[in-house]
């Protein structure tokens, strides 16, 4: 725990650290290995969402669409923009769903 001092204001700064749930990025990933009939290999949490999906506009509505019906989540075209790579989606999904859609 670090302490930072602003504008005569003492603070704490906190850190927390959510566990990425496994069940979720598996889901995820065989999800979109079947629509975008993807190499599994290339499914990498570091890897570029748009490049290795090769999405397009309609591609992304697709993507939106099979998010909200398999994790109950609709993912706003704002907050998509902040959606880089495949550990971005799985942070994203975990942040904005429940355990029960997952199952």
């Amino acid at each position: 725990m670090s302490s930072l001092f602003y504008h005569g204001i003492f603070t704490k700064k906190y850190f927390i650290f959510a566990i990425m749930d496994n069940a979720i990025i598996q889901r995820v990933n065989a999800l979109l290995i079947e629509e975008f009939e993807l190499d599994e290999t290339l499914v990498t949490p570091g890897a570029n969402l748009k490049n290795t999906l090769d999405l397009d506009s309609l591609d992304y509505i697709d993507l939106i669409a099979l998010t909200e019906s398999n994790f109950g989540c609709k993912i706003p075209p704002g907050d998509f923009n902040s959606i880089i790579t495949f550990n971005d989606l799985y942070t994203y999904i975990q942040a904005h769903t429940s355990q029960q859609a997952i199952i």
